[in-house]
């Protein structure tokens, strides 16, 4: 028992060193990623415009469904003019960047290293390798960093329909007027609140960029192993997400 937690031990040390390596390479690359920017254009609207119908309908039903709740727990307690102000500190703060990064991690973390880990049990990252391309700035840095900056957009659009879809459900079930519902989230609106959810989003996309890349790049097995590279990647994405989820929390607020 000992000696199977400590090769687990072992393993998971090797594991987040290979990531860390994998990390500072890609960042390495970023001075070359703008003469590959058609690349990089390419990866953004793969990461941002396509995933953006997904995160939109998901972000509809998050407002929906924080408006109803909100106003559950506020009804014979506090007056219904703040639901506005719940449901806006709920969204700006978790919902909006945490749901968008569970979203892209199930899309765009399983997409990377399906695709990586393809190349990989194909041999074409090795043809990379003999052409004296290196595949990290290749393959890893465009795809890296089109998430930092996708991720954040997208949770802009996320929070915004969230609110449109709390308040059409604060209209037409709670019967609280558009002016009661957008009057408490202005009173309540802290720019603090809206741009922890960016800086989480930005972390989140990051998390996704890399864990996606290292496990595609790790897989090994044929067809087998990119299956499990693929799981891997949305499982530790998501687990990571809500870790940093709860650590920037605590440290902001």
């Amino acid at each position: 028992m000992i000696r199977a937690l400590g090769r687990g031990f072992i393993l998971f040390l090797q594991e987040t060193g290979a990531i860390a390596l994998l990390l500072l390479r890609a960042i390495r690359g970023f001075p070359r990623l703008f003469s590959r920017f058609d690349s990089f254009l390419e990866q953004m609207e793969s990461v941002g415009v396509k995933s953006l119908p997904l995160v939109l309908v998901t972000s509809v039903f998050t407002g929906a469904v924080s408006s109803v709740q909100a106003a559950y727990q506020l009804k014979g307690y506090i007056t219904l003019r703040y639901l506005g102000a719940a449901v806006g500190k709920a969204i700006f703060i978790e919902l909006g960047p945490v749901l968008t990064g569970l979203v892209l991690a199930g899309r765009v973390g399983a997409s990377i290293a399906a695709e990586l880990g393809t190349m990989k049990v194909t041999e074409q990252i090795d043809a990379l390798e003999s052409l004296a391309i290196d595949p990290i700035r290749f393959l890893v840095t465009p795809r890296f960093f089109s998430l930092l900056i996708m991720l954040p957009i997208l949770t802009i659009f996320s929070d915004l329909v969230a609110i449109l879809g709390g308040l059409l459900v604060a209209l037409l079930l709670e019967r609280v007027g558009h002016y009661t519902f957008l009057e408490g989230l202005r009173g309540f609106f802290q720019m603090r609140d809206f741009s922890t959810g960016l800086l989480k989003a930005f972390f989140f996309g990051g998390i996704i960029g890399i864990i996606g890349c290292s496990q595609g790049l790790g897989t090994s097995g044929g067809a087998g192993g990119v299956g499990k590279s693929t799981t891997k990647a949305v499982v530790i994405s998501a687990v990571l997400i809500l870790f940093w989820d709860f650590l920037i929390a605590s440290i902001i607020f």
